[in-house]
């Protein structure tokens, strides 16, 4: 049995600590919705993966809710698609009966502006599912498709999660 020096060892240790320390916090899980804080980035998040895509995802597609307090921003809508979206098509966003066109590029989506990020997330309150759909670059169809059962709970973990981070 072959014994290492105990300084390469510890050497050999410190990426995994180090990853250890970094790493997001859950704060929970609700039905399928994620609450997280990254101390490192000083933001929280309530995220989740789509219940359903059509076809074969390229990239592997999420929808959050961020909140960054020592840039003011709190319940930024961001949404990765399942497939890079064909330049110039739009990126519609339904909630319920609420239907809103977002800002992006490629495999991401955002809301336009502060005022749309807290539409987007009143409704996620109240609805059951949401969907995002456009055209694929590749052709065919994007649409992703999200259970919201949860989402409410884990939107207001994120927030409570970086409440005192300044």
């Amino acid at each position: 049995m072959r014994h290492w020096p105990l300084s390469l060892l510890i050497l050999l240790a410190m990426p995994v600590a180090a990853a250890a320390a970094t790493a997001p916090v859950a704060l929970g899980i609700f039905d399928g919705w994620g609450a997280f804080r990254d101390a490192t980035r000083a933001r929280c998040y309530a995220i989740a993966a789509p219940s359903a895509t059509i076809g074969q995802p390229q990239v592997k597609p999420y929808a959050s809710v961020g909140y960054w307090p020592k840039s003011g921003i709190r319940g930024q809508f961001y949404v990765r698609l399942s497939k890079a979206r064909a330049e110039g098509r739009d990126l519609r966003l339904t909630i319920g009966s609420r239907r809103f066109i977002l800002a992006g590029k490629g495999v991401h989506g955002w809301a336009s502006d502060a005022r749309m990020d807290a539409a987007i997330v009143a409704a996620m309150r109240s609805a059951p599912s949401m969907s995002v759909e456009s055209r694929a670059a590749a052709g065919g169809a994007i649409a992703d498709t999200y259970r919201l059962r949860g989402a409410a709970t884990a939107i207001d973990a994120a927030a409570l999660g970086c409440a005192r981070m300044k």
